[in-house]
């Protein structure tokens, strides 16, 4: 394995995906800036427990998983009436769009926040631009990208004026095959403008060959909502972030995850919500199964400022071991500077209760009968918080496949 991220990675190469795509002057000097910094960023960090770091994204071979030049996906980009979704780089030619993408690009993520958000920046190749102008509701806005090629570097922009409503499903798999392992990037920022409403829902399902690492923040500005929904269930890793900054008073976020692991994948999920400003409220709810070798550990994290007066902050997370070689645990965190807050947190990690399984065979059922009637009651309570229909839909199917 190798630290290094990929022997063709330079300048040339960055300016020959600027220059195939014929992109302004200010995105190829963002790229550029993004290249050259990556030498002195860390990598992102990901959680440790005494004795043990259970993710180690520097030693994944990236020389072996990116090919720059070779990005090739399906894209299917469905909008919605008086909203525009469009494919990033025609959002660039398009005298509306490309100085509203020029504002908002990289203020919600800093390109140079870690490593590989500044190797996503200088590489990207395709996304979506989602702007919905002052007072449209954007609803059934829907996204979905196979990879076709060994690595995939995918931006999606969301931008909501002030007093409008966007709810978007974007889905990320894997399509054409490919021999060996894959790599995917996806960045997502969200930039809801006064009294909006956006609901942003994501499934991943890629194969078990890829790697995956996902950022997804939201700004929320006065009286705006930005509410995420996040179900994983494929990849061989996935190192993913969520989160949210209520930077107007009387904003609100919701964060919502649910996942599913088997034989030997690896997820690594935090979620974060930052209160910057007075009256804001924020319910983080996770839940997630694990079994064979597979591992999980999920960080939360409520930040509340000193000037976040009257904050509402809750964080529930609980995983379920199915087998005895599959590993969890779980890390809530509060970091609390203003006294006029209410917040609370909890994580549970734990096996199927062996009486309850017992009571359940002794009524009929098979061992497995009954495990899947438990599983799929233990999703219920973070199913239930996805307001999203197809998506719940679309999550349920697959974790009855999982367990079939």
């Amino acid at each position: 394995m190798s630290t290094q991220l990929h022997t063709d990675i330079s300048a040339e190469t960055v300016r020959r995906i600027a220059d195939e795509r014929d992109e302004p002057a200010w995105l190829r000097e963002t790229r550029l800036d993004a290249l050259e910094a990556l030498d002195d960023l860390a990598f992102p960090s990901v959680i440790e427990t005494p004795g043990r770091k259970w993710t180690t994204l520097e030693d994944l071979d990236f020389d072996a998983l990116v090919d720059p030049l070779s990005q090739t996906e399906d894209k299917d980009q469905v909008g919605a009436e008086n909203a525009r979704v469009e494919s990033f780089h025609d959002a660039l030619q398009d005298d509306d769009l490309a100085d509203r993408v020029e504002d908002a690009f990289g203020s919600v993520i800093d390109p140079h926040q870690n490593r590989l958000t500044a190797l996503s920046t200088a590489l990207f190749t395709t996304g979506t631009v989602v702007y919905v102008p002052a007072g449209v509701d954007a609803e059934d806005v829907t996204i979905r990208t196979s990879m076709n090629s060994r690595s995939l570097f995918n931006y999606t922009l969301v931008i909501t004026e002030d007093n409008a409503t966007a709810t978007i499903l974007e889905r990320q798999d894997t399509g054409d095959d490919v021999d060996g392992e894959r790599y995917y990037s996806g960045i997502v920022e969200v930039d809801a403008g006064e009294n909006s409403y956006v609901q942003y829902g994501s499934l991943q399902d890629f194969d078990e060959q890829t790697y995956n690492y996902t950022l997804k923040r939201g700004h929320a500005d006065t009286y705006a909502t930005v509410n995420w929904i996040e179900g994983n269930i494929g990849s061989r890793l996935t190192k993913t972030g969520v989160s949210t900054e209520l930077a107007g008073d009387a904003s609100e976020t919701k964060i919502v995850g649910a996942f599913f692991g088997h034989d030997d994948q690896h997820f690594d999920l935090d979620a974060k919500v930052w209160h910057r400003a007075e009256h804001t409220t924020a319910d983080l709810v996770t839940r997630g199964v694990i079994d064979d070798d597979a591992r999980s550990v999920y960080e939360g994290v409520q930040d509340v400022g000193s000037d976040a007066w009257d904050t509402s902050s809750y964080q529930r997370e609980n995983t379920l071991m199915l087998s005895d070689e599959s590993e969890a645990d779980a890390s809530p965190k509060l970091i609390i500077n203003n006294h006029d807050t209410e917040a609370s947190h909890s994580a549970t990690v734990g096996q199927v209760d062996q009486e309850t399984l017992f009571y359940m065979q002794d009524r009929g059922l098979t061992a497995q009968q009954a495990t899947d009637m438990l599983v799929a009651g233990f999703f219920v309570p973070v199913l239930e918080e996805v307001e999203v229909q197809e998506l719940r839909e679309d999550l349920e199917t697959r974790i009855a496949e999982r367990l079939d």
